[in-house]
């Protein structure tokens, strides 16, 4: 299988480099000479760390020779992909300008995925002229490590498409479940309303950003607090979600902070930038 990834960031390069190291020929495409560089970086020293724990035994020269880069969506048309993940920002109009030049570019054997994490799959599949073929496949992060894609059958979505998304998720070694096309689908329908009531505790002076977490970590057996894990996804992100859940639901348990607000428009936003409710070395 060939298979495509939009997006070198920290989803998109995970996505590419577990399909890489299933075995299919991947090419990552973005915009950014930047991004791509970093992803190439990323990918080769998280490959040579799984290779040393022993958790994939195949050369790291053969994994990364699978591996394509390009700058432009119009390589697809030579490349022909089976499949197409599509991991950027969690902005509508920008995965429709996307998902419209996939629908133009790639063969029409090829199916589209979005790795969005909240926004409907029907609505974007109206996009293209093949609703049938496009699909929601939301991979958690770090990819490499999670072993959950959640599935998302738009309105039109045929039980071909989702099957090849299936069997490439379990090839991948991932366990799927499949959620309706409803706002946040399953894990951030329960994961941000969480996060956003820790910030709201924080907001109110209930306890310090350490004590919410360190109190959600051992009180409930986390990983980590729900503040250290905003800081990982991108308050902007969280943010987002928590809109299109208000928005999408129209209940008022999912109206977003203000204090989430405030730290978003001061950039705090979380690892990425620096800062969010801890600071980071950047």
């Amino acid at each position: 299988m060939k298979f495509g990834v939009i997006g070198a960031g920290q989803m998109g390069s995970g996505i590419a480099q577990v399909a890489a190291q299933t075995g299919y020929e991947v090419l990552v495409v973005d915009a950014s000479s930047g991004a791509l560089d970093k992803a190439k970086v990323g990918i080769q020293k998280s490959l040579e760390k799984l290779h040393a724990k022993g958790v994939i035994t195949e050369s790291v020269e053969s994994v990364a020779k699978r591996l394509r880069y390009a700058g432009d969506l119009a390589e697809f048309k030579t490349f022909a992909p089976d499949l197409v993940v599509e991991a950027v920002t969690e902005n509508f109009e920008l995965k429709k300008s996307l998902f419209t030049k996939l629908d133009e570019v790639c063969p029409a054997k090829t199916v589209l995925a979005s790795n969005t994490s909240s926004i409907s799959i029907t609505k974007i599949a109206a996009c293209t002229g093949r609703p049938e073929k496009v699909v929601g496949m939301h991979f958690m992060n770090p990819v490499p490590l999670m072993k959950l894609v959640e599935l998302i059958r738009g309105i039109a979505t045929s039980e071909e498409t989702y099957q090849l998304v299936k069997d490439a998720s379990e090839k991948m070694q991932k366990t799927t479940i499949v959620a309706r096309d409803l706002p946040g689908f399953v894990v951030n329908r329960i994961l941000m309303p969480m996060i956003n009531e820790a910030v709201y505790a924080l907001m109110e002076g209930l306890a310090s950003v350490e004590d919410i977490d360190a109190g959600m970590k051992l009180g409930t057996n986390q990983p980590m607090g729900p503040l250290t894990l905003a800081d990982f996804i991108g308050l902007d992100t969280c943010l987002y979600i928590m809109q299109v859940l208000h928005e999408g639901l129209g209940d008022t348990k999912y109206r977003p902070c203000p204090l989430l607000k405030t730290y978003v428009d001061a950039g705090w936003l979380g690892r990425k930038s620096g800062r969010g409710f801890y600071k980071y070395d950047k």
